[in-house]
């Protein structure tokens, strides 16, 4: 169950970093973002924030995981 879980979430980390690359090509490292557009600095520290969150919470189900369970 918590292996499962850890699949998940590493899925969610690797969307984030790569919605952060995206972000940060697309903008040319934010120097062109269009008028209006600050959303994209509020985007540049929340979406590599939450991949490194979701990353962490992955590996934690992933050892909690390896120890217990019917399958252990």
């Amino acid at each position: 169950m918590f292996r499962a879980l850890a699949v998940v979430l590493f899925g969610m980390s690797a969307f984030f970093v790569f919605y952060t690359i995206r972000l940060l090509a697309i903008t040319g490292g934010l120097a062109h973002t269009r008028p209006g557009g600050q959303g994209a600095y509020i985007g540049a520290i929340v979406f590599p924030l939450l991949a490194v969150v979701f990353a962490w919470a992955g590996a934690r189900s992933w050892m909690r995981g390896k120890s217990g369970g019917p399958a252990a």
